[in-house]
């Protein structure tokens, strides 16, 4: 019988190498766009540094202000996997600092996401090891528990499964589950060849056709006059 808020699962089952590669230089705007417009984390939870993230989620929830259970993702994560960290949105004390971030980094993971703080920011926003957090503090963390390890966190108000695939760049981050990606992969190339047209016809000075706009304002009743009534 596992104790409910302070367990662990070991063994998770990844998406290939070959589905996550997919994704490599595609746009997480582009893919958020296929998505509903409404898949990427809040914006509360921002690049530290330059360094663009995908991998599989290896998820994590922990106590506000406590890494004991990061000690133990880290230990258990394979190369290429990507820490999402349920912090509960706590941000007077940072989860991970220089030393833990650059334990991950030795081990080759594929970065860390937080939903709550860091510290040593002058240090990991130059490393070349992508890392996403909500905050900065200098605050250290706890190490007593209790926690989860690939168990279905949120983060960001997103649900994440352990296993899901991570993209994450600039904009922001979403998270794919690998039985949706097929059908994402075909529509973002849809987009992105719908984007290329607009942006090619901008470049040689035409303007957007945008009557769409004006149709909508006329399906949605809205009231339009040529000048002001007083």
């Amino acid at each position: 019988m596992s104790t409910v808020g302070y367990r662990i699962i070991e063994e998770i089952k990844r998406p290939s190498n070959e589905l996550i590669e997919s994704f490599r230089n595609l746009q997480v705007a582009n893919l958020d766009d296929c998505m509903q417009r409404n898949a990427a984390v809040h914006s509360s939870i921002k690049p530290i540094n330059q360094a663009k993230i995908l991998g599989s989620a290896l998820t994590v929830k922990v106590a506000p202000g406590d890494n004991l259970m990061i000690y133990i993702a880290i230990d258990l994560a394979h190369e290429g996997d990507v820490l999402v960290i349920n912090g509960d949105g706590y941000t007077e004390r940072a989860l991970m600092g220089e030393i833990m971030i650059q334990y991950a980094r030795n081990k080759k993971l594929g970065g860390i996401i937080i939903d709550g703080a860091i510290r040593d920011f002058d240090v990991i926003s130059k490393m070349d090891f992508p890392v996403y957090a909500k905050a900065v503090s200098p605050n250290g963390p706890y190490k007593n528990g209790p926690g989860e390890i690939n168990y279905p966190i949120t983060i960001g108000s997103k649900v994440v499964h352990a296993g899901d695939i991570v993209v994450g760049d600039a904009d922001g981050v979403v998270f794919i589950r690998p039985h949706d990606a097929p059908s994402i992969l075909k529509k973002v190339q849809t987009v992105i060849d719908y984007e290329k047209k607009l942006l090619n016809q901008l470049a040689q000075g035409e303007l957007l056709d945008i009557t769409w706009a004006y149709k909508k304002l006329h399906e949605s009743d809205c009231t339009i006059t040529k000048e002001e009534k007083l």
